[in-house]
């Protein structure tokens, strides 16, 4: 089944000057000199389409008069078309300020039409702009019902029902005979359809009736769907200088909800972007802020992003006001399938912890969020090092910038650590086991000293060798160890991991040293 969403935007040219356009003084917008739009304080003046900028001034001296600007007022339209591109790749750009969306194919994808409609109705919103909302078989349908606040028909018998009652002069090839049609007594589309088509072809012209058919599903339909372009870059223009940084969310959000739309239309998921923040202009231009969120997991929802760049804009002190945000889509990749497998990982998946670790190094810094990072070294306090994640990342062919965790990287990089110390093993003629020794949970950053009482290391209590010894001697390039460990057992039954050095010619009795405990 085939249904239209149409997408009125009956404020485009107030709301693409200011979305604030509400103020006490009045805003209206002016087409040669005459008025086109005005907000609600302008209306309650007495300021009314149609008027004279002189009668706009005598009846509201501080309004704030504009002059209609076409190019700007068709951005704003892509940019909400570009952003409901992640609900149907089938977008098209209709006449008088209205996009149509085929969306029969999505319903199930989000919930049906109910929870579909809000959901456009909220990125529009998000995006600054109102809109009037209405559904339809036919596109032509859902365009006249749009423009004519008449509601959500999903059936063709109420979709004749609403469309018989709408004005006749929604029509727009049915405006240039209004006196005719007032002359006549007809005021609906279903008085229009009454008529005898022959007369009214001849009066009207076919234009009239080929949108009749269209509407009521007597006439197929083409449309020129919108193309999202080969990269992305989108440019707010700020209405005032801002000096707070977390006030600049607002702005961001409208510009990753393109960024979503975009993604989900070439099928792709981001691994990078930039958000740049632009300064003044002029003899005192700045040159503009760059803030980079990489990510671990390749996303293309704008949810774990926003979060993202709160944590970043939080903490984030500005040096001088930003009057204008760009956002740019660094690094793209195929969007990945989603998972296999029939049942839940239990503890959530790998993209919920990933977007866990981003969270946290956006929040606390990426310095400050380490991870472990294994090295090929026998001695047990160099063999595993703490790195900042964005380090892992790095190293890994990752993205490498704050934000970035390098989990499924890092994941990858112990594999190839592991088969690597398995091979040199083998090699080297080691037992099979070598690689399952015993190696405790708690490892002292520093090894501790044993006390000796009747030559048995003491540590709370006498210690009970409960091991075989297993000798480890490297370092011979920097400082030389050797040394033979064992799991020593105290007397309440702790399991401790000690090492005993090697006994030299000046030795006269072995040193022991605590350098972990078992869980």
């Amino acid at each position: 089944m085939r249904l239209w969403i149409g997408l009125h935007l009956p404020r485009l040219p107030l709301e693409v000057f200011n979305p604030r356009w509400c103020t006490d003084a009045g805003s209206v917008v002016l087409e040669r000199e005459r008025v086109l739009a005005a907000s609600d304080a302008a209306l309650g003046a007495g300021v009314r389409p149609g008027m004279r900028r002189g009668g706009v001034l005598m009846l509201l001296p501080d309004a704030q008069v504009h002059e209609r600007a076409p190019a700007r007022e068709a951005e704003a339209r892509q940019a909400v078309a570009l952003a409901l591109l992640q609900y149907t790749p089938q977008v098209a750009e209709a006449e008088e300020a209205t996009l149509l969306m085929d969306v029969g194919a999505s319903l199930r994808l989000f919930g049906g039409i109910h929870a579909l409609c809000a959901r456009v109705r909220a990125n529009v919103g998000a995006l600054g702009f109102s809109a009037s909302l209405a559904c339809a078989p036919t596109a032509r349908g859902a365009w006249l019902l749009a423009r004519g606040c008449a509601g959500r028909p999903l059936r063709m018998a109420s979709l004749v029902r609403r469309l018989d009652r709408l004005d006749v002069l929604l029509a727009p090839p049915a405006r240039a005979h209004a006196a005719w049609f007032e002359g006549i007594g007809c005021a609906t589309l279903g008085e229009l359809r009454r008529l005898p088509r022959p007369g009214l072809q001849r009066r009207c012209g076919g234009a009239l009736l080929d949108l009749l058919d269209a509407a009521y599903g007597l006439a197929p339909e083409l449309h020129e769907w919108i193309a999202p372009p080969a990269t992305f870059q989108a440019r707010l223009e700020l209405f005032d200088r801002i000096e707070d940084a977390e006030l600049l969310l607002a702005g961001a959000r409208r510009l990753l909800l393109q960024l979503t739309g975009w993604l989900c239309a070439h099928q792709l998921a981001v691994e990078r972007v930039t958000l740049e923040l632009e300064h003044e202009r002029g003899r005192v231009a700045r040159a503009p802020t760059c803030i980079e969120v990489a990510l671990a997991e390749p996303a293309w929802r704008d949810e774990h992003l926003v979060r993202l760049l709160r944590e970043r804009l939080a903490k984030l002190a500005l040096d001088a006001p930003v009057i204008g945000l760009c956002l740019a889509a660094d690094r793209v990749q195929p969007m990945a399938p989603p998972s296999e497998s029939l049942f839940p990982e239990p503890g959530g998946t790998e993209q919920d912890r990933m977007r866990m670790l981003e969270l946290l190094a956006a929040r606390l810094g990426a310095d400050n969020v380490l991870q472990p990072l294994p090295k090929a070294d026998h001695r047990p306090e160099n063999a595993n090092v703490w790195v900042p994640v964005r380090a892992l990342g790095q190293g890994s062919g990752g993205a490498g910038t704050a934000g970035a965790t390098g989990g499924a990287a890092g994941g990858r990089l112990r594999e190839r650590m592991q088969e690597r110390a398995h091979g040199r093993a083998a090699e080297a003629g080691l037992p099979p086991d070598v690689m399952s020794l015993p190696r405790p949970t708690w490892l002292l950053a520093k090894p501790v000293a044993l006390l000796m009482r009747d030559h048995r290391p003491f540590y709370g209590s006498p210690l009970r060798m409960a091991s075989n010894p297993e000798r480890i001697e490297a370092g011979w390039w920097d400082s030389p160890q050797t040394r033979d460990y064992f799991i020593a057992e105290g007397q309440d039954h702790t399991l401790y991991w000690v090492y005993r050095e090697r006994i030299g010619a000046e030795d006269s009795e072995p040193r022991w040293f605590l350098h972990g405990l078992f869980g």
